[in-house]
């Protein structure tokens, strides 16, 4: 009666890569067939493991975009799923819903997708019943909860739901298709099979409730291991669970402290052990492509700032001769003759704390601030558009971050004025 089974979801196939391209072509290459170099392992593992079944929570694909080839290269990857008697459920998630590609696919005998009316998949699997229950996205907007479109658990049954949702909410998505875990576990479920949030997460409670997370990360916004998960269901109906990396590349951010450097044969020597160590840490991925973030108050940081295109060649050199790739360096350095307290040194205390905490959280400066950028980002070339990061998160959080850099700035000018 035991049976095992993949869970993953958020493949985004052939995902565009736009601002890493711009950057390096040759790492673009290796990233942008990453995707479906996951999606290769993934049936790879489900082979190997000897699985019942695969599931794909949702966004398969990168909404419109694709290469003409990827669907042919889903369809072969799917027969060898199906020619080993192994079935894969799948549902749309946001990012399907605009996509043509999976509705012009001839799918094998079997694999399932849902549609976009919530259905029941019932099979035997070893003597065990197993009911897997799916809803697809019809449009790629999700505003209201989907759960109560789902059917009540099969009596005797491993029950299992396949949802695309953002739960209730997470940092850089959007809200799709909310609910809350309690709401999940209260359902009835044996098993909640989720896609849409690219961090893993785990729920344990009268159901097992996954976020398997991206199985391949695409840039540095979503830095660290990434997963599919092999799920152990034994004859009582407890549930193991294994993360298993499928992913040839991973991102990394990496600190490089600089505080109190004073020479640039030092910094250089701070970057190469950084690079070197993050080289050197054993690791399950074929690549590694890591952003070195410079940090600490130091007297080069005007140097740092004014030479990085020369910094940003010496780290890529040796970052060469390591064997890995450089995303671009993330500078968070300081002069500590410029540091806040020593900009406001002259200033009453309640001022300098003023401008240091209430400045930066000021919602009309913010408003003002992000309106301003936007204006600048309409006027910049495209090849310059992504100063401000990749997507809405990025540009809201540089955005925050410039309030804060700017608020010694404030004390400085205020200190000028006092001394004149």
């Amino acid at each position: 009666m035991a049976f095992r089974f993949i869970h993953t979801a958020d493949l985004h196939l052939d995902a565009p890569l736009k601002a890493i391209a711009l950057r390096d072509p040759d790492l673009a290459q290796q990233v942008g067939v990453a995707s479906r170099l996951a999606l290769s392992r993934i049936i790879d593992l489900c082979l190997e493991e000897r699985v019942a079944f695969l599931l794909i929570a949702g966004d398969l694909w990168d909404g419109t975009y694709s290469s003409t080839r990827t669907p042919r290269f889903l369809k072969q990857e799917l027969m060898r799923l199906n020619e080993a008697g192994i079935g894969c459920y799948i549902i749309r998630g946001n990012h399907d819903a605009l996509a043509r590609q999976t509705g012009e696919l001839d799918l094998p005998a079997r694999t399932h997708l849902f549609g976009a009316r919530a259905t029941t998949a019932e099979f035997d699997c070893g003597g065990q019943q197993v009911a897997i229950h799916g809803l697809s996205f019809r449009e790629a907007h999700a505003p209201e909860s989907l759960l109560p479109r789902y059917p009540a658990p099969k009596p005797g049954a491993f029950n299992i739901g396949l949802m695309h949702t953002s739960l209730n909410g997470s940092p850089g998505h959007d809200n799709y298709a909310p609910c809350s875990l309690a709401d999940l576990d209260g359902h009835g479920f044996d098993y909640w099979a989720l896609g849409h949030i690219h961090r893993r997460s785990e729920h344990r409670g009268r159901a097992t409730i996954v976020m398997p997370g991206i199985p391949q990360g695409r840039d540095i916004g979503e830095a660290g291991a990434a997963s599919v998960t092999l799920v152990h269901v034994a004859d009582d109906l407890s549930v193991t669970l294994e993360e298993r990396s499928v992913a040839c590349l991973r991102f990394d951010r990496v600190e490089v402290d600089c505080s109190g450097l004073e020479d640039w044969s030092a910094l250089l020597s701070a970057l190469e052990t950084a690079i070197r160590s993050a080289a050197d840490r054993s690791r399950e991925e074929d690549h590694l492509v890591i952003r070195p973030v410079l940090r600490g108050a130091t007297p080069l940081a005007w140097r740092i700032s004014r030479d990085l295109d020369r910094l940003s060649e010496e780290a890529r050199a040796m970052a060469a001769v390591a064997g890995i790739w450089i995303d671009r360096l993330e500078l968070r350095t300081a002069d500590p003759q410029a540091a806040p307290e020593a900009a406001g040194s002259h200033l009453p205390a309640e001022l300098v704390q003023t401008v240091l905490t209430e400045l930066p959280r000021d919602a009309a400066l913010l408003a003002a601030l992000s309106s301003a950028a936007q204006d600048l980002l309409k006027d910049l070339p495209s090849d310059l558009r992504d100063i401000f990061g990749g997507d809405e998160a990025d540009f809201a959080r540089r955005c925050q971050e410039m309030l804060a850099e700017g608020a010694p700035l404030v004390l400085a000018g205020l200190s000028m004025d006092e001394a004149t």
